[in-house]
């Protein structure tokens, strides 16, 4: 079946699936009482955005696992980044890397983090990020003070969302618009240079509402020679058009002007001085817009129409002298620089400059079962999606060019567009047959990707500046049937039994499938089957537990070809691979177990992932490196025994790099009378840096064993009881202890003793 008739096929089927539903809500509309429409028009309208996880009795049939971190766990924690909130959810691998933030690496279920390249992130249902088909990587993350919660859905219901449909999603909720006027104000400074301004006023306004929230962050992170900053600006209206419409309009503009080098220490530099960085001129600039409208149409009183219509604009020029370890400096061959000496005077940088343009629209069928005459509901999806690229590589002449040089490696090293045409449905329905309920689904995703390089600018000398002196491009296309299955059964009133299987997808960047010269690569999209079954609910009045197994059977994983060498690196086909282990999170309050009185909260968290197994399952070749003056034939001795340095071997069993066998984050505090105060745990054990599983540090310090750590956090804070006021103090890593985070370009410290205290008044 060749692509368009494939799309008209599924909309059809669509438009089918959705007709009888449509022709019984019209049948609905037209007998119900104009004084019972009215009526109706009075009481609270459903959501306009769209729900991915929702409110408990949304949630409760969810075929699958899922976590809510609540605007009460935000407020107890006094997260200071996304990485804070996230630590907080079984299965979630949230990896710090310059100490804000701004450039999350989330894995999940044993998934390497970096870049967050295998998590669809989204906010209110929306992707958040700039190019998901094309280029899933995040060089930009809203500040999390923007939200009131966070949502993690896996298992068989990811369906519903996409194109990532592997480890999970990652769902950001921002407030509701205020029936009445809300004004508040908060000011928080600490170590580290860190400062934060948060203001967020709202109210009614041309018979709806609107919230306007605006937010500057700074700090100086993890390492010597970084000066981060950004400033978020957010506005969010929303209107009832009557008794059967709903409309949502949101508006964003982020602006990111920071000092932060991409590149990591070697052992050396980590011996000498772990925080330092030598490279003061680095320079990193983002800007992204925002525009998103929403509109419900309730249809009948069991059918909801859902669409929404997104635009992002995101450019990022980051102008470095080096990109990894490896590289002291960038152009070390170039004779003007002559080495490291010379760093901060005559040798060159890179400017990796990026812009991209997403938009898209999709559209959601919401059909409760009760109108058709039997139990459960419906949601039928569309989406139409397309990302623009424009990349370019301009190599300067010293460390603070800002634009292509003349040097011996100066000028435009590269300059291509990448384009991105999606279209993707999907559907999904639970049907109840008293405790059992059986959720089945399918979605597919039709994608073309195109890769344009344009001619590379000549030098004055006549010599070409890069590798491309004429327009070459390239076309590929991938179709994907992405089936999942759930269920659910009530094994008692609290407490219910869920699992499910289903297809999980990921497509390869556009730069993976198809060449500098237009050619394709023998890379396809990233494919598993995933497995889950679990059990949750109230073990106890005031006790909550939810507990999952899990498995993720890979037939072919995409890695990095060096694994060392970062996210910039080709990628290849890893192959099978395989995922088991299991998720645990406890809940407890003794206010609602009724053992405190209702002033008096002692309120205890608990999560806990265990990756039992995250390793290669089929053939694969790597290398284990020869260093510290080691000749070749040399015996080097990696994880699972020792392994001749320079020579190919198998490393079929080996753990997958970046994925800890055990992640908790456990927390103990008390509120009481306006003052909370809270106590916390995160704990990560050790992982390895690349395939060969090597313990030793190579001098680059980009392969080798990453140890575990163990970290203690606290927050406290006091405002009167539906007071005006009121005052925090947060500190990560109370006891200062040092740790490495990261080795793909170089070694990364980990976050260091870190306090703020604020205040924050309200109106």
């Amino acid at each position: 079946m060749n692509r368009s008739l494939a799309r008209r096929t599924l909309l059809i089927g669509c438009a089918g699936l959705s007709y009888p539903a449509l022709a019984q809500a019209e049948k609905a509309v037209e007998s119900t009482p104009a004084h019972a429409i009215a009526a109706a028009s009075t009481t609270a309208q459903p959501a306009t955005e769209i729900i991915v996880v929702g409110t408990p009795a949304e949630s409760e049939p969810i075929a699958g696992s899922f976590a809510v971190v609540t605007e009460d766990d935000l407020r107890r924690s006094r997260v200071l980044n996304v990485n804070d909130a996230l630590r907080q959810v079984p299965g979630v691998f949230a990896r710090d890397e310059e100490g804000a933030g701004m450039r999350p690496n989330i894995g999940i279920r044993g998934l390497n983090p970096i870049r967050s390249t295998k998590v669809l992130l989204l906010e209110d249902g929306v992707p958040l990020g700039y190019a998901p088909y094309g280029d899933n990587a995040a060089y930009y993350h809203p500040p999390i003070q923007r939200f009131i919660g966070v949502e993690v859905l896996k298992g068989a219901a990811q369906v519903r969302f996409g194109p990532q449909t592997i480890g999970g999603v990652v769902n950001y909720i921002t407030p509701d618009v205020p029936e009445e006027f809300t004004a508040s104000g908060t000011v928080a400074a600490g170590n580290r240079d860190m400062l934060m301004l948060d203001g967020q006023v709202g109210g009614k306004l041309l018979g709806g509402g609107v919230i306007v929230h605006v937010n500057h962050n700074q700090t100086d992170g993890n390492r010597d020679n970084q000066a981060l900053r950004f400033t978020d600006f957010f506005v969010k209206g929303a209107w009832e058009l009557g008794p059967d419409h709903g409309l949502t309009i949101k508006l964003s503009r982020f602006r990111e002007d920071s000092q932060v080098t991409y590149s990591g220490l070697t052992r050396g530099e980590f011996a000498a001085d772990p925080r330092g960085n030598a490279f003061v001129n680095d320079d990193f600039q983002t800007e992204r817009l925002n525009a998103t409208l929403a509109h419900r149409w309730d249809l009948g009183e069991n059918l909801t129409l859902r669409t929404t219509g997104y635009y992002h604009y995101f450019t990022r020029d980051w102008w470095r002298q080096s990109s990894n370890s490896g590289q002291r400096p960038n152009d070390a061959s170039d004779p003007a620089c002559g080495g490291v000496a010379n760093l901060l005077t005559t040798c060159g940088n890179e400017g990796r400059l990026r812009d991209y343009d997403t938009y898209g629209v999709e559209t959601r069928l919401s059909v409760d079962h009760t109108l058709l005459g039997f139990g459960g509901e419906t949601e039928i999806g569309v989406r139409y999606h397309e990302e623009r690229q424009r990349r370019r590589q301009l190599n300067g002449d010293t460390p603070t060019a800002r634009a292509p040089g003349t040097g011996v490696n100066a000028g435009v090293r590269e300059n291509n567009e990448r384009d991105t045409t999606a279209f993707s449905a999907f559907i999904q329905s639970r049907f109840d047959f008293g405790a059992l309920s059986i959720t089945p689904g399918v979605r597919a995703e039709f994608i073309d990707l195109t890769r344009r390089n344009l001619p590379i600018d000549v030098l004055a000398s006549g010599r070409p500046s890069g590798t491309i002196t004429a327009v070459t491009s390239g076309n590929e296309s991938l179709n994907e049937v992405l089936p999942g299955i759930g269920a659910t059964w009530a094994l008692a009133e609290n407490i219910t039994l869920y699992g499910g299987v289903h297809r999980g997808f990921a497509p390869p960047r556009v730069e993976d499938i198809i060449t500098a010269a237009g050619g394709s690569v023998d890379l396809g999209p990233e494919l598993s089957w995933n497995y889950e079954i679990g059990v949750r609910g109230e073990i106890t009045r005031g006790i909550n537990a939810d507990a999952t197994l899990f498995v993720m059977d890979f037939e072919n994983q995409i890695v990095a070809q060096s694994v060392a060498g970062g996210i910039g690196t080709t990628l290849t086909s890893a192959g099978e691979t395989l995922h088991r282990g299991g998720e645990f999170a406890l809940i407890a309050s003794s206010r609602d177990a009724g053992w405190t009185e209702s002033e008096i909260d002692v309120f205890a968290r608990l999560s806990v992932t265990w990756v039992a197994d995250a390793k290669f399952n089929s053939t694969r070749i790597a290398t284990a490196p020869c260093f510290d003056g080691a000749a070749a034939g040399t015996q080097v001795a990696t994880g699972s025994g020792p392994a001749a340095c320079g020579v190919a071997r198998n490393v079929e069993g080996n753990r997958l790099p970046y994925s800890p066998e055990w992640l908790i984050s456990g927390a103990l505090g008390v509120e009481h009378k306006g003052f909370t105060g809270q106590l916390e745990v995160v704990s990560q054990s050790s992982i390895f840096a690349d395939d060969v599983n090597l313990i030793p540090v190579t001098p680059d310090g980009q392969r080798g064993l990453i140890e575990g750590w163990t970290q203690v956090n606290a927050a406290v804070s006091y405002g009167p009881p539906q007071g005006k006021w009121e005052v925090f103090t947060t500190v990560r890593n109370l006891f200062d202890r040092l740790y490495i985070v990261d080795r793909a370009r170089g070694i990364l410290p980990g976050q260091p003793f870190t306090i703020q205290a604020g205040v924050t008044l309200r109106y």
